[in-house]
C-alpha cells in the first residue's frame, strides 16, 4: 500500500508539475491570464502567475510529501474549475470520441481526492 500510494502521488504531481512549468517554459502564463481576462476573471494575470507557480512549487512539495491534503485539495479545485471553464464544452473525451474532454481531469481530480484520503488514514 505504501508503495502504491508513493506512486500514485509521484506520478500526479510530475503529471501537474509539467502542465504548469510548461506553461512557465514557453512564456505562455501571459496567454493564460489573457485567457482567464476574456473569462472575466478579477486580476487575471496574477492568477495566472499564481496558479501557474503553485503548479510548479506545490507539486514539488506534493511530491515530497508536503502539505498534502492542501494541495490535493488546491489542483482538485483547480482541475474542478478548469472542467468548468474549458473541458465540459468539448464533452467527455480528451481523443477518440471527441478532444479536449474532461475524462483525464476527472481522474486526475478523483487521484488526488485518493492521495488526500489515504493521507488522512496515515499513509506516508
Amino acid at each position: 500500500m505504501r508503495a502504491g500510494y508513493l506512486l500514485l502521488r509521484v506520478a500526479v504531481a510530475a503529471i501537474l508539475c509539467i502542465h504548469g512549468a510548461t506553461r512557465v517554459y514557453k512564456h505562455d502564463v501571459g496567454g493564460f491570464g489573457h485567457f482567464l481576462a476574456s473569462q472575466h476573471v478579477p486580476a487575471a494575470h496574477i492568477v495566472a502567475w499564481v496558479l501557474s507557480l503553485v503548479e510548479v512549487a506545490g507539486t514539488v512539495a506534493l511530491a515530497a510529501g508536503f502539505a498534502v491534503i492542501p494541495l490535493c485539495l488546491w489542483f482538485a479545485a483547480e482541475l474542478t474549475v478548469g472542467i468548468v471553464m474549458v473541458h465540459a464544452h468539448a464533452g467527455w473525451f480528451v481523443v477518440g470520441g471527441g478532444t479536449g474532454g474532461m475524462e483525464f481531469s476527472v481522474l486526475l481530480i478523483c487521484a488526488l481526492v485518493s492521495i488526500a484520503l489515504m493521507r488522512r488514514g496515515g499513509a506516508h
